[in-house]
């Protein structure tokens, strides 16, 4: 495993890196979707939990993972939280149907229960997506990617364009470290102690001129090597990544139709039969009580045009 860049080039030994391609493809579209389904936090809270639980079951290296939540967590959860109380103040009751204030910051920048809800909803949302994604990473091989996309009868050439691309970014990666040493050892300060923002900016960008050629470089080659192959010529391929199933492929694809299969009935009956009145539920307001409010209204800058 790259343990840099939580990309995984040799399938592990767990029972979940052993499925096939096909199988970790169809459980992460399916569950993804899922994900995006629904703001409920009853339903989210589980969909967060299953995927924290098959990260921790293949034992990975936590470090990257610390520092790549800890990254998410600081830009769109801290930050986006901020702005997000200071554009638009009442979003809260969009989504939950009410107004309870907790804290008068100005006239026009305030703190509501509701919108502290909204927040706690959309980060555990956001934290079930991003376990999602990283549990997949996790477990699947770019070749093991490929397969998949192509199981769900994605054209082959394009599912080898994405394992191509998949399997480049640690080289990549790797390549602009080693430029960067390089141009350390040759004097250039690039240390954020030492050096102030806007050098490391223009050094950095001068390291991305060479990067760009040299992977330039690097497409025309791959593509040449390709093309000597015979790469494209038949309709269908075989994937030397993909295997029988196993007993885990089994019980995951059942396992994605149940999904699958209570994810339209919730958007069936709880988006179309029987709509909750606001997009939240929430346990503090009752359904008596909510208010519908359209979201524009709680824009505050835009009153500067009325």
């Amino acid at each position: 495993m790259n343990n840099r860049l939580v990309i995984n080039f040799i399938p592990g030994p767990t029972t979940l890196h052993k499925m096939t391609g096909g199988t970790k493809v169809l459980l992460f579209v399916l569950y993804t979707i899922a994900v995006i389904a629904t703001f409920d936090i009853r339903v989210l809270l589980p969909l967060m939990v299953l995927p924290l639980a098959a990260i921790v079951s293949m034992k990975p290296n936590y470090k990257p993972l610390v520092f790549l939540f800890g990254f998410t967590f600081l830009t769109v959860g801290v930050i986006g939280s901020v702005m997000l109380i200071a554009v638009s103040p009442d979003v809260g009751m969009v989504h939950v149907g009410s107004h309870t204030l907790v804290m008068q910051i100005t006239e026009s920048i305030y703190v509501t229960k509701e919108t502290l809800w909204y927040i706690l909803v959309t980060f555990v949302k956001r934290t079930a997506s991003f376990l999602v994604v990283i549990a997949f990473a996790l477990m699947t091989t770019p070749s093991e990617f490929a397969s998949g996309l192509n199981f769900l009868r994605v054209p082959y050439k394009i599912c080898i364009i994405v394992s191509l691309a998949y399997r480049t970014i640690p080289d990549i990666a790797h390549r602009f470290i080693d430029i960067r040493n390089s141009m350390m050892m040759r004097g250039v300060e690039l240390d954020s102690r030492r050096a102030s923002l806007g050098k490391r900016l223009k050094y950095t960008g001068a390291m991305l001129a060479p990067l760009i050629i040299s992977s330039f470089g690097r497409v025309e080659s791959i593509a040449n090597a390709m093309d000597l192959r015979g790469f494209g010529r038949h309709r269908k391929r075989t994937w030397y990544a993909e295997h029988e199933l196993t007993r885990a492929d089994r019980i995951m694809r059942a396992f994605a139709a149940a999904l699958a299969a209570a994810t339209l009935f919730y958007i069936a009956y709880f988006k179309i039969i029987n709509p909750y009145p606001v997009t939240m539920w929430c346990p503090f307001v009752s359904p008596e009580n909510i208010t519908k409010t359209n979201v524009f209204d709680t824009l505050f800058f835009l009153k500067w045009f009325d």
